[in-house]
């Protein structure tokens, strides 16, 4: 879809839903219900999952690695918290809109770290949209986005209960050393905090074989405090500060410029061994928001402001990025549905320098500004169709390294639809057109052994489709979809002979579906993917690799069983069949963690949790794992059986 085209269908979404409101607002008021599009079984189908705080207390999430557990479309690599990185259909969680309570989060500033260093000792849910994201998700949503919300103080304390808090003490075996968390808040008035503070250290972990990997202890600590009011009338006004921070010793290797880099995704290379470096990734992020809870009329708004940083020091470059960004929006009620219509902008910018010599010693800036406005309608046509559409339009300013200025602007376009066919059978479809802006470079290596130069340099667009099936009756449910992510003309961000003008195109396609009983006591869901990502038409590999994985074939299971009511069982698994679609085979695992959990009948405020991770002590590298496919690399294998000890009070 050309950019003309786009336009003209963003114009016409939104005059559509300007009409829509307008015919609304003269319907007399009633109380709508859930959108059937928006159930989580509809959005489930077309690619908008969620992963709901039960999900992730099952889980004992204790690095954002372990919230994905037994999923299969929303891979993570393994490793330290500073090398973790999340995919979506084996797409880098990069080409991504990624927020936190709404905050938009800027990317990572090296390649061989994660992207956003997130602890999830107080995370609520996970919303992730895989390629069809909603126009008030935000700009840059080439793939999806992915939205992560924590917990406010009235998540945990009942109606006028003014104090409580929350003490949890993990321990285990295989390096996997102490965890504490510690959180206290409380509400009066009106008025509410929350003050959260998490410590994790340990050792460098074995793997199957018996092999240390090194530089993959935990040295983790995170700091969130959260405050808020709320007015008689619904008014709320909330402000969230925290800063995450991973400073272990990671291992390093002679790069560039005879200068050591850490490249914790690595177990190592074949160039030389290891040394043991102290390196730094750094978060820190403040939102400001207000919303009014029980609007009157057509006024119902949310204002968001927030600022967010990222650094990185991985020992021979440095880098930042900072975002400044905000969103005004309105929820308007219609007869049938809701519009929600608004403006959001981001100012973000790129930093970094190098510690080698001469042009491996140089430093650089990239600055990038962006104002979009944007109106999603969800709406109810009739009892057995479900819409849901919009469209943004983007306005974006670049500034290059090398001073130069870029400007250009965009239309993206979205629509789903959700058509009962029967008692037991939905039909779900979608498709979308994003346009993505221009992309910040990695901030530790601009002009980094030479100077960057933007001839060619433009802005990307994505095309994504999505059509499914879902399946209910009585306790058993099962959706199927198969999906097409094309994203074209992204910038090189990490180039090569500093030619940011290199242009790549991203594609993901395949089938994802899963099936799921639920009984009175317990459930069990087993997830199938299989994602073919490619990179240029060729299958990514290499240094491609940080923007999409081949994944294959790939089955997530999870299950829990309440025995009593003080005794809860469970597990989780990945199984990755071998993919011989790649220059070298990536090999077949199967991994399964277990676990009991005890909540005494006398002390319901106690928990007690023993996990197994890895039970049956197998040798493997994740899918979605760094160099699992590079000779030069040794890559990174996951943990060997592993036992923890968790308990938790709530008081």
């Amino acid at each position: 879809m050309n950019q003309s085209t786009a336009r003209r269908l963003a114009l016409s979404l939104l005059m559509c839903s300007t009409a829509t409101f307008a015919y609304g607002q003269d319907a007399t008021p009633f109380d709508l219900g859930t959108i059937r599009i928006e159930t989580a079984d509809a959005q489930a189908v077309l690619g908008n999952d969620e992963i709901s705080q039960e999900e992730i207390e099952n889980r004992n999430a204790a690095t954002v690695a372990d919230v994905f557990s037994g999923e299969s479309a929303i891979t993570a690599s393994g490793g330290a918290p500073i090398g973790q990185k999340v995919f979506v259909n084996g797409i880098e969680e990069s080409l991504l809109s990624v927020t936190i309570d709404g905050a938009r989060q800027n990317k990572s500033a090296f390649h061989h770290t994660g992207n956003v260093l997130l602890d999830p000792a107080l995370l609520k849910s996970v919303e992730i949209s895989a390629g069809l994201a909603p126009a008030d998700e935000g700009p840059n949503a080439l793939a999806g986005s992915i939205a992560y919300t924590t917990k406010d103080a009235r998540d945990l304390l009942d109606e006028g209960d003014p104090f409580g808090g929350m003490y949890s003490f993990t321990a285990g075996t295989n390096g996997l050393g102490f965890r504490n968390t510690l959180t206290l808040f409380g509400q009066q008035n009106g008025f509410e905090y929350l003050l959260s503070g998490t410590r994790a250290t340990g050792d460098d972990y074995e793997d199957a074989d018996g092999v240390t990997n090194l530089g993959t202890g935990a040295d983790l600590t995170d700091y969130i405090a959260k405050f808020g009011f709320t007015g008689q009338g619904g008014e709320r006004l909330t402000f969230s500060a925290s800063q995450t921070t991973d400073d272990g010793l990671r291992v390093g290797q002679p790069g560039p410029g005879g200068i050591f880099f850490v490249r914790p995704d690595f177990a190592g290379t074949t160039a030389g061994p290891n040394t043991l470096i102290e390196a730094l990734s750094q978060r820190k992020s403040y939102t400001l928001t207000y919303t009014d809870e029980q609007p009157e009329g057509w006024f119902a708004p949310t204002v968001q402001l927030s600022y967010n940083e990222q650094e990185i020091d991985v020992s021979g470059v440095y880098g930042v990025n900072k975002s400044f960004s905000g969103v005004f929006k309105n929820e308007f009620q219609l007869s049938n549905g809701t519009v929600n219509a608004g403006l959001d902008f981001f100012d973000e910018s790129a930093e970094g320098f190098g510690r080698g010599p001469g042009a491996f010693g140089n430093s650089g800036r990239e600055d990038q500004t962006n104002v979009g406005l944007f109106a999603q309608v969800r709406q109810d046509l009739g009892e057995r169709v479900s819409l849901s559409y919009g469209a943004r339009y983007d306005w974006q300013n670049f500034t290059a390294a090398d001073g130069s200025e870029f400007s250009d602007s965009g239309a993206s376009v979205n629509g789903s639809v959700d058509v009962v066919l029967n008692d037991n059978w939905t039909l779900n479809a979608g498709a979308a057109s994003s346009w993505g802006g221009y992309e910040l470079g990695e901030a530790s290596l601009i002009n980094f052994g030479t100077d960057w130069t933007y001839a060619g340099f433009t802005s990307s667009r994505a095309e994504s489709l999505r059509l499914g099936l879902r399946f209910d009756r009585g306790p058993w449910s099962a959706k199927a979809a198969v999906f097409d992510t094309k994203i074209s003309d992204l910038n090189a961000v990490l180039p090569s002979g500093g030619d940011r003008g290199a242009l790549s195109d991203v594609r993901s396609r395949g089938f994802d579906g899963s099936v799921t009983y639920t009984g009175v006591k317990g459930f069990a869901t087993l997830n199938y993917t299989y994602a073919d990502v490619e990179v240029d038409d060729q299958v990514a590999d290499t240094t491609s690799y940080y923007l999409g994985r081949p994944l294959g074939h790939i089955f997530g299971l999870e299950m829990g069983y309440d025995v009593n009511p003080e005794w809860r069982v469970g597990a989780t698994a990945q199984i990755a069949l071998k993919n011989e679609d790649t220059a070298t085979v990536l090999p077949s695992y199967e991994v399964v963690d277990v676990y009991a959990e005890f909540k005494p009948k006398n002390m319901e405020n106690l928990n007690l949790r023993l996990d197994v991770h890895n039970l049956f002590d197998e040798q493997f590298s994740r899918r979605s794992s760094d160099g699992i496919d590079n000779s030069n690399v040794i890559p990174l294998t996951d943990p060997g059986r592993t036992i923890s000890f968790t308990a938790s009070i709530k008081f």
